[in-house]
Order: C-alpha cells, then sequence, then structure tokens
C-alpha cells in the first residue's frame, strides 16, 4: 500500500439538515462545538472529530445515514440526553436507551431533526490478559 500524504489532520463527514436552524441549534444542545458558519455549512467539533452540516436534505439519504460517537461514560451521556427533553425541543423520536448490542457494545440511539441516527457507543473496557 502507498504511503498516506503526511498532513492529513481530521476527516468529517457532510451532514443534511431540513431546517439548518432547527439542526445547529439541535447539535448546540447536545454540547457539539459550532466551529463556523456560514450561509451554507456550519461546522462542529466533538472529541477528536466532528461533522459538516449542510443546508442540503434529500429523505433517502437522510433516513439511512448513521454517525457513532464513542464515550467512555454512556450513563453521564444519556443522563444529559434525558435532560434536553429533545422530542419536546427539536420533535424528534424519543432517543433510546443504552442497552447491549449483539456486537459486544453498549448503545444508545438518537435521531436528529432530518432523520440522521445517532449511535452513542460506550468504549468497552480494555481486555485483560490473565
Amino acid at each position: 500500500m502507498p504511503d498516506v500524504p503526511a498532513g492529513t489532520e481530521l476527516i468529517r463527514p457532510f451532514l443534511p439538515t431540513k431546517d439548518f436552524d432547527l439542526s445547529t441549534r439541535f447539535y448546540e444542545a447536545l454540547g457539539f462545538e459550532k466551529l463556523f458558519e456560514g450561509s451554507e455549512v456550519a461546522i462542529f467539533g466533538g472529541g477528536s472529530g466532528g461533522f459538516i452540516l449542510q443546508r442540503y436534505y434529500q429523505k433517502d439519504w437522510a433516513e439511512n445515514c448513521m454517525m457513532q460517537i464513542m464515550v467512555d461514560d454512556l450513563d453521564a451521556w444519556w443522563a444529559h440526553i434525558e435532560a434536553l427533553a429533545l422530542p419536546r425541543q427539536f420533535g424528534v423520536p424519543s432517543p433510546r436507551p443504552p442497552a447491549m448490542q449483539p456486537w459486544g457494545l453498549r448503545v444508545a440511539y438518537l435521531v436528529d431533526p432530518c432523520g440522521v441516527l445517532w449511535h452513542l457507543a460506550e468504549r468497552p473496557e480494555p481486555t485483560k490478559n490473565p
């Protein structure tokens, strides 16, 4: 495999919005840091990554788009999410509480205002060798 050029800093996916202002407020409420807002996009940072929210909507894409956040303390994140009353504030479906998934991660789910599904997954404990 060829060497990757140095200087690759960050990978950020573009996410759709049906209502740009509502989605911007949704992500700010969750705690993402808005790094830039222009007429067509807003760039959000969180942890070691981020995403670009764009004024573009296509139903099939939005409802099949998924994002994952790996967190150390899913219970703390769940308490934060519950306190936000997202369905009342933003008209989104009720988030699904943390549960162990068949693939071995504990995950909570939430949907943004245009249908993007977020997986909040708890980072597994490091495997301990006997």
